[in-house]
């Protein structure tokens, strides 16, 4: 959780984004209360509902009651310390705060206070270094010859999916992307060494696993796998539709030495890059937020890698659509659904599997 020593760390600016968002809590807070008679400070009551709806139904509740001059966008969901945590997007500007699992109560920041040692020095742990700001605009992002832009899910993470659309338009509009763009997955090593676990049970990690095949060892029948996988799950028949080798796949996935020798390359990388929820988003070797260059769209995709190169390359020059991809599974690029349709039994949210 946020801890006081951050205020030493952040500007100005920073400082009076969070103010507001402070703002347009208490004001919705109030507002709700005189809606519904003294004492009921609260938001709407959720209980029983998943955190990602949870999530959705806190910010919906900001925009639809015009407590915000600027839209406010979901970014993640994660649960900490007994507590949904939401990074919500306003203006441009990420931040956390917090729902209880029942849904009724809203904190905008939440204070570590068992986190300091005697001599009031934070004793920080790596979920706390996970939120260090990275590149902010395109001038901030590290220049190479070669960029590399890599997306960390899961298969059934309704925006883990949101992201993977996205790349996968990005490269159906400009295939040249696809040498920039890679998807690596979050998970870890079952104890038998044979398969994977993931976040929302088993059906997820086999999913993880084939997909994680099909990009090793099949990569031009890739993204046009998922781009079909994310419609509806009919894996078979986009496996068959696709073009992709069931045999060769199948041999992949049964055997640990390549299907879960690939995986666990990826889940070394998330240790590494000390990745806490899906979607997380790397270049070259910093984490980056899509939210500061447009979203979860195609032409966001472009914008990054584009400001990764140290001369940008001819294909850079096309705008990509700006269109905010789809949650879950959807039969279209774009539409308003909800996030739904991930394995877990009740919707659960989209951090790594413990």
């Amino acid at each position: 959780m946020p801890k006081l020593s951050f205020l030493k760390n952040i500007d100005k600016n920073t400082i009076l984004a969070g103010v507001a968002v402070l703002g347009v809590v208490v004001v919705a807070v109030l507002v709700f209360a005189n809606n519904n008679g003294a004492g009921a400070f609260s938001i709407p009551s959720l209980f029983g509902q998943s955190n990602d709806t949870i999530a959705q139904k806190a910010v919906d509740y900001i925009n639809n009651n015009g407590l915000s001059s600027t839209p406010a966008t979901l970014v993640s969901v994660a649960e900490e310390s007994g507590l949904v945590k939401v990074k919500i997007s306003i203006g441009g500007n990420e931040f956390d705060s917090y729902v209880t699992r029942d849904g009724k109560y809203l904190f905008p920041q939440a204070i570590d206070i068992g986190g300091a040692d005697a001599s009031g020095t934070d004793n920080q742990n790596a979920s706390d270094t996970a939120s260090a700001p990275g590149p902010q605009t395109v001038a901030d992002i590290q220049k190479t010859d070669n960029p590399m832009l890599e997306a960390y899910v899961v298969a059934r993470c309704p925006y883990g999916l949101q992201m993977q659309r996205a790349m996968a338009e990005a490269v159906k509009e400009q295939p040249a992307l696809a040498k920039y763009i890679n998807v690596r997955y979050i998970g870890n090593v079952s104890s038998d060494g044979k398969t994977i676990d993931s976040m929302h049970g088993a059906a997820e990690g086999v999913e993880n696993l084939r997909q994680i095949c099909i990009r090793d060892e099949q990569p031009t029948k890739y993204w046009n796998y998922v781009a079909c996988q994310m419609q509806t799950g009919d894996t078979a028949g986009c496996e068959s539709s696709t073009g992709v080798d069931s045999a060769k796949l199948n041999a992949c996935v049964t055997d640990p030495s390549r299907g879960v020798a690939y995986a666990k390359a990826d889940f070394d990388l998330d240790t590494k890059y000390n990745v806490t929820g899906s979607p997380t988003m790397i270049l070259g070797d910093q984490e980056i937020s899509e939210f500061n260059f447009g979203g979860r769209s195609a032409e966001a995709i472009r914008t990054m890698v584009c400001g990764a190169f140290n001369s940008e390359p001819s294909f850079c020059s096309t705008p990509l659509t700006t269109d905010s991809a789809a949650t879950s599974f959807s039969a279209t690029y774009a539409d308003a659904g909800a996030a739904s349709g991930n394995s877990g039994a009740t919707g659960a949210n989209c951090d790594p599997v413990q």
